[in-house]
């Protein structure tokens, strides 16, 4: 631990007098062994196999929706949780029912296709025109698509940190708009993914106010390579039916449970990830994964013969997918209800289940705390995990709580192969890797230990919403 004192006794003199939040010696040899315990333990395995199996996917809105909520309620309790309760999410529901394409004319053939999420319905046959990227869509001469259908052929590069996907997605989420805007009847794009099977990815995307919503679709990546050199022989027209659409409103729930504090139970520590999935694949690593590392996590240090200081709450949220519905309900409610200085901690697993390998924490007032966080990071270092001081951010239904105040943990997950299977067919239990799965939750059950242990906060700092 000679390592440990000297980065602690760095980080102190910075500070100055500065109070510093630490975590007592007896409680970080707990987490080591909480560590090597959980390296062997089986728990997020059997969680994810479990919901993937017997839930399967579980669009937000859908039968299985509900399902995975019972479902949720019945695992926290057989995992010994000491409450569990729910939390009502409402928002717009979206059924996808068929879709289909293919080009006609002289090189006619099917496409493999998928309605993003948000798209009307409707069948359309036009003229396709490629645009390279969405700046080359929003360039184009307005009108100058009118009648035809705009094809954005954008082509994400894989990365560990997955920094490819932000272009990918303002595709997605933007490229729609910007072909009605363009007089498009129809759009299509190359699938936000870095793989080459024939499987498309789905998404949400979003029409911009007072514009009529057009058929939106993305094709799979050979598809998109095939369509691009069909276009290079001459004119190309595709044929475009899709049947989904916007049906009523819904309400699901964010599923909660905790492992009471013995000390401070009013104060938490959150961890947590997406309990829904998209309807194409049965939602392992996006983000049963995160549900079962979490819920592994709150199962091995509620087993331990004392109870953390504070309480450790995990939450499988609600209809993440189509916009954080869960997580924005969940950090509206504790703003409602004056709670946001009691969510001392929040980190969210929500990128596959691939090994960790890097640490950081922030906050608005993050000063204070880069002891205990350092000290959070010597245990995880065995793990192969280094703190990365100057990186990081909180997790996509944790950012909500982040936006008002709230200080967040990243547990950097390795993404090299998740914009693999990301929203497709293939993202299913044989892609999880169990001890990667392991290493995920000795990482996370570290993390929620110490930070429940710290004597001090982590630079939760309330804003006005």
């Amino acid at each position: 631990m000679r390592v440990l004192a000297v980065a602690v006794s760095a980080l102190l003199a910075c500070a100055g007098a500065q109070a510093q939040t630490l975590i007592p010696p007896a409680a970080i040899q707990t987490a080591v062994q909480l560590r090597e315990q959980a390296l062997a333990d089986r728990t997020g395995w059997q969680v994810v196999e479990s919901l993937t199996t017997e839930v399967g996917p579980r669009m937000a809105g859908s039968e299985a929706d509900a399902r995975a909520v019972a479902w949720a309620e019945e695992k926290f309790v057989q995992l010994g949780f000491d409450r569990v309760w729910t939390e009502p999410v409402t928002f717009p529901k979206w059924e996808r029912r068929s879709e289909s394409a293919r080009v006609v004319g002289a090189f006619a053939q099917p496409l493999q296709i998928t309605a993003l999420g948000g798209s009307p319905g409707g069948q359309i046959e036009a003229e396709v025109v490629r645009f390279a990227d969405l700046a080359a869509l929003q360039a184009a001469p307005a009108g100058s698509l009118a009648g035809k259908i705009a094809f954005v052929d954008y082509r994400m590069l894989a990365a560990r940190d997955g920094s490819g996907y932000g272009p990918g997605s303002a595709v997605r989420s933007k490229g729609p708009s910007e072909a009605i805007r363009k007089g498009a009847i129809g759009f299509v794009m190359r699938s936000v993914g870095t793989d080459s099977h024939r499987v498309p990815h789905t998404g949400i995307t979003r029409f911009d106010e007072g514009l009529t919503p057009i058929p939106a679709a993305a094709l799979s990546v050979p598809d998109a390579d095939q369509l691009s050199r069909l276009l290079e022989r001459g004119p190309v027209q595709i044929a475009l039916a899709l049947d989904c659409g916007w049906d009523g409103q819904y309400t699901s729930h964010n599923v909660i449970g905790e492992i009471t504090g013995s000390e401070h139970p009013e104060e938490v520590v959150v961890i947590g990830g997406h309990l829904d999935s998209w309807d194409l694949g049965t939602g392992a690593v996006d983000d049963g994964a995160g549900v079962a590392i979490t819920m592994a996590v709150g199962h091995l240090i509620g087993k331990l013969p004392t109870a953390p200081k504070r309480t450790i709450r995990v939450i499988a949220f609600a209809n993440e997918e189509q916009g954080l519905w869960g997580g924005k309900v969940y950090a509206a409610n504790r703003a409602a209800a004056g709670e946001l200085e009691r969510q001392v901690i929040a980190a969210e697993s929500d990128f596959g289940a691939g090994r960790i390998y890097a640490f950081n924490t922030g906050s608005p007032d993050p000063a204070g705390s880069r002891a205990a966080t350092a000290q959070i990071a010597e245990v995880l270092a065995p793990l192969g995990i280094e703190l990365a001081s100057d990186k990081g951010g909180p997790g996509p239904d944790i950012s909500p709580l982040a936006a008002i105040g709230g200080a967040w943990g990243w547990l950097a997950q390795d993404g090299s192969d998740y914009f693999h299977l990301h929203h497709t067919a293939d993202d299913t239990l044989d892609k999880i890797d169990p001890a990667a799965l392991a290493q995920n939750v000795a990482a996370y059950t570290v993390f929620a230990w110490l930070a429940a242990q710290a004597e001090g906060d982590f630079g939760t700092t309330p804003k006005n919403p």
